[in-house]
């Protein structure tokens, strides 16, 4: 049972170097893709279902009892994640089917995304920080190589920046690890919260914790988000929509694993600080949403926005906002990927990338305007769909820890997110046509399978949120209480 541990990752690492050697066949490439990611989901909801039954599952590479090997760990909030991620890519890869083009299909797109998609959930499983290096390693190289693919100017121009910026936090990530290990004598992180405990958080250590916590930030648009919005606006809608959902949460994940697992004993400095630079994205990202008129940058700054409230959850470390955080982290996962397929639907319909220029699509494209209609309650936290739950939760945290500050803002973004979107709407949708009947470009019936799909997802998600409430307070549950994730790792 515990080798199917390893299988999230090593499946799409084995698809893309397959895949590989199928350069010119672009069909039989689709088809591996397909069944690959298919196959990929059908395990990782497996497996979840395995972990709520039974408890933790690790797998020990080469039979090397932890902490000295490198360890897989899948607890209920990785698998989760795991779980998301591959329903998300599938989505998003059938959207690129149709919309992608065979010169990027040549150019190892399919590889790539495979090699991206090996990264994320490597990043989520692994349970050692040197390895969680490694497969971020992984996730960026192939993020590089699909945000310059087509290798337009405006791409080659963002490439250098978040390029830049993603050597600089992994020089530093490297940095922070040599420091640690220096100071503990391991990486393994369950190995790593025990000898924390023993010797307490002294402040090197808290030191140390705070630049994880600017490498993170980095990797994730916690307050320094600076390279985020040009980076995710110039690629195509599908590689835009790839990174809007599982980049930065990556980033996420990290902060909130180190924050729960390890740095936990001087929450008054490390989670004071962490909720500070929450405060500060959503209020930054508040402005951006509002401040621009092109389209793709009004949606990046919607992904900061989303950042900094699921960190208000960390921030406040009550076990109620946490399971808020997971549910949102969840939600926003699918729900941003929704939200960059139809912006990017629109920019392909009208040719032009600011709202103001457009008017009157509901005429010509129902379907899409009121997807996208759906998309913005979504987000904003309307019931009965998924981005209710996970705002309720976390505002009830902040409630409980007093820290209104935190929940005004949060409140607040929710309000800006609304006006933002709506904006988009009434302008886009709303007024008299730009375009004539025979002007108007045909729309392959088939791109409203994903699209049409994730609306559903967020519905379900909603309305059905007691499916995975056990699964959500399984994983909090873990979080808030360190010792359940450190026997299932250490225990012999």
């Amino acid at each position: 049972m515990t080798n199917i541990v390893v299988l999230p990752m090593a499946i799409p690492l084995i698809t893309a170097i397959l895949l590989v050697f199928l350069k010119e066949r672009i069909s039989l490439q689709r088809t591996i893709t397909f069944i690959s990611l298919l196959i990929n989901t059908i395990i990782s909801f497996y497996l979840l279902h395995h972990i709520y039954k039974e408890g933790i599952v690790r797998i020990d590479f080469g039979s090397w009892q932890p902490p000295f090997g490198i360890t897989f760990v899948a607890d209920s909030f990785a698998m989760l994640l795991v779980l998301t991620t591959n329903i998300v890519s599938f989505l998003i890869v059938l959207y690129a089917f149709h919309t992608i083009g065979t010169k990027r299909e040549r150019l190892y797109f399919y590889p790539f995304v495979h090699f991206l998609i090996a990264g994320v959930n490597g990043s989520f499983l692994t349970g050692d920080l040197f390895n969680l290096f490694v497969t971020f390693e992984v996730m960026l190289l192939a993020s590089y190589v699909l945000l310059t693919l087509g290798a337009s100017r405006e791409q080659l121009v963002e490439s250098l920046k978040y390029i830049a910026i993603n050597v600089i936090s992994s020089s530093l990530f490297l940095i922070a690890i040599a420091y640690l290990y220096g100071s503990l004598g391991t990486l393994n992180m369950a190995h790593l919260s025990v000898r924390i405990a023993e010797v307490g958080q002294t402040p090197l250590l808290t030191v140390i914790s705070l630049l994880f916590l600017v490498v993170f930030s980095l990797k994730s648009g916690l307050l320094l988000y600076h390279w985020l919005p040009g980076s995710y606006s110039t690629p195509p809608t599908a590689i835009a929509a790839l990174f809007g959902a599982l980049l930065t949460k990556v980033g996420i994940y990290a902060i909130i694993r180190m924050f729960t697992l390890m740095f936990y004993h001087k929450a008054e400095i490390t989670h004071t600080i962490i909720g500070v630079l929450a405060g500060l994205t959503l209020i930054g990202g508040m402005v951006g949403a509002i401040a621009y008129r092109n389209l793709r940058y009004i949606v990046s700054y919607n992904v900061i926005i989303s950042v900094g409230f699921i960190l208000i959850g960390v921030a406040v470390m009550d076990v109620t906002a946490l399971s808020g955080t997971i549910f949102y982290l969840v939600h926003d996962m699918f729900v941003k990927a929704l939200l960059f397929l139809l912006i990017g639907t629109i920019i392909y319909i009208a040719k032009v990338e600011h709202f103001d220029e457009i008017s009157g699509l509901i005429r010509y494209y129902p379907t899409l305007g009121w997807s996208f209609f759906i998309t913005v309650l979504a987000l904003a936290g309307i019931p009965p769909l998924s981005g209710f739950l996970g705002k309720i939760l976390i505002a009830q945290g902040t409630i409980t820890t007093k820290s209104f500050s935190l929940l005004t803002l949060g409140f607040l973004s929710s309000f800006i997110v609304l006006y933002s979107l709506l904006r988009i709407f009434m302008n886009v949708f709303w007024g008299e046509t730009i375009i004539e009947k025979e002007e108007t470009r045909s729309i392959y019936k088939r791109l409203y399978i994903p699209i049409l799909t994730l609306i559903a997802i967020s519905f379900s998600l909603g309305i059905g949120s007691e499916f995975l409430a056990p699964y959500i307070e399984n994983a909090a549950t873990v979080l808030m209480n360190p010792e359940l994730y450190i026997d299932a790792v250490l225990e012999k």
